[in-house]
């Protein structure tokens, strides 16, 4: 009898046992199920690929995305590096399906990337997650769906290298064509200095928008008709050209710039071998932090000589997307409306010199170097442009336009009109 005893109490100990065991375990998973349901994001981690953080201060980007971390439970992994590294791993990890969730866009790229499908339809993340899309200053769409949002937007003054000139005796920053034709002619002849610098390598043709077409846009011209390529018989443009191909004949812009990149000119501005150029006011911090003895200013674009009208200002910005392949969608978006918010949407344009994304917002300029609220001035007192956005293929064709300019420019064209002819019939296909 002792013996059944023992039995019946071993077996209702282990059956005892048994039972919390598995009650236990379903109240875990129901604990599981209710976070699911909540929509927990705890433990998820989305990875950042941009080129931000290395021009913005060291270490800012990473302290918003630990904000956002602390608020959320959801772990950012930054993948910063520059511009040209960052488009060129991004377009590898858009044809493999490999990109990272969330993704930092310049413009130029949208149509390529959303007609491919690699990235996601934020339009459609919007209306899941109810985000009033009002606030937002611009989206850039593709078949009227948006899939980037400009996060900060930055304008493109000259920079002036102001010793080069003084050495050259250059006493005012030039204000029209026949006045920097001029400038430049004193710093050929007076410095070991270049004087202007265009980045043509098709690697990366931002060139194009940047450097180039910069011209024709400050004397309002247009590179379009009615959301067509206007580039044969478009007198303005043939004036850009030809005024380009003077610099280039006489001298006068740096050497190498069909395998320079905008980096490169960087480089060479900030150790003061370049006298102007034209560049994003987002790389002021970075210049003033590696080159804290140069003595540069900022000013307006020169205009056509005789040109009285508004000028345009070339414009650029630091877009965000969504990868198409990201297996939290939810939570990615969550993040862009973080980065959107007005508090840390003006956060983010201070930090990084630029003006903000979301219409609400309030940056306080007040603590930003002199020269950026002289960039803003100049900004206010044109119109914000850069035609090459939202474009189809907009990166192939500025490499088109890139690959007739330098046939032109090293004299295998000898008309600009042929120059302009060939890139209108390289440019319409894409627009058919």
């Amino acid at each position: 009898m002792k013996k059944k005893t023992v039995m019946k109490k071993v077996l209702s100990i282990g059956l005892a046992s048994a039972m919390v065991l598995s009650l236990a375990a379903c109240g875990s998973e129901k604990k599981e199920d209710e976070k699911k349901q909540e929509g927990d994001s705890s433990g998820v981690t989305l990875e950042f690929q941009q080129w931000w953080g290395v021009e913005l201060p060291e270490g800012a980007l990473q302290k918003i995305c630990d904000d956002f971390t602390k608020d959320t439970g959801i772990q950012i992994e930054l993948l910063s590096n520059p511009y040209a590294d960052t488009k060129t791993q991004i377009a590898a990890g858009a044809a493999a399906g490999t990109m990272a969730d969330v993704v930092g866009l310049d413009g130029a790229w949208v149509y390529d990337f959303a007609k491919q499908g690699s990235i996601s339809n934020l339009t459609e993340l919007m209306k899941e997650d109810g985000y009033d899309d009002s606030q937002l200053s611009d989206q850039i769409k593709y078949e009227g769906n948006t899939y980037m949002i400009p996060v900060v937007n930055f304008a493109y003054p000259l920079y002036v290298n102001m010793d080069i000139l003084e050495k050259a005796g250059v006493s005012e920053i030039p204000a029209t064509w026949s006045e920097f034709l001029a400038a430049l002619d004193k710093i050929k002849n007076n410095t070991d200095a270049a004087g202007f610098s265009i980045p043509l390598s098709t690697e990366a043709p931002n060139g194009i928008q940047n450097q180039f077409m910069t011209w024709l846009w400050a004397s309002g011209g247009s590179m379009l008709k009615d959301g067509a390529p206007n580039l044969e018989g478009n007198k303005d443009l043939a004036k850009v050209v030809d005024f380009v191909k003077e610099m280039k004949d006489k001298g006068y812009i740096a050497d190498g710039a069909e395998a320079m990149k905008e980096q490169d000119m960087v480089n060479e501005f900030e150790n003061g071998r370049l006298a102007f150029m034209v560049d994003g006011i987002s790389h002021l911090t970075l210049i003033k932090e590696e080159s804290p003895d140069l003595n540069f200013d900022y000013a307006k674009m020169p205009v056509m000589d005789g040109y009285e009208g508004e000028s345009g200002m070339d414009v650029a910005n630091w877009g965000i997307g969504i990868a198409e392949n990201c297996e939290n969608k939810k939570e990615a978006m969550q993040f862009v409306e973080y980065l959107m918010s007005p508090e840390v949407n003006a956060e983010l344009a201070q930090l990084a010199n630029a003006f903000p994304g979301n219409a609400n917002a309030n940056p306080d300029y007040s603590q930003n170097d002199e020269l950026f609220k002289k960039a803003f001035e100049i900004f206010q007192s044109g119109y914000a442009t850069n035609e090459f956005t939202g474009l189809p293929t907009s990166e192939d064709l500025m490499r088109s336009f890139n690959e007739q300019l330098v046939l032109y420019l090293d004299g295998d064209t000898t008309s600009v009109d042929e120059m302009l002819g060939a890139a209108q019939k390289a440019w319409e296909p894409a627009f058919e």
